[in-house]
């Protein structure tokens, strides 16, 4: 959750003073990201589901 809000706060916010991203004040992007592009940019680094295997009862 803070990595998230963190990319959220210089990435995606833009702060009053600056009129603009943190990461785009210091050079680090040229473009405003949105929610929706972080979705996608998450969804696409995430592993795939795997099927589950069979069910097993573990005798002690």
């Amino acid at each position: 959750m803070v990595a998230l809000y963190t990319v959220w706060y210089n990435f995606i916010r833009i702060h009053k003073t600056l009129k603009m991203s943190l990461a785009m004040a210091t050079g680090v992007s040229q473009t405003l990201w949105s929610m929706d592009g972080l979705r996608g940019k998450m969804d696409a680094v995430a592993p795939k589901p795997s099927k589950r295997g069979p069910y097993k009862i573990k005798v002690a």
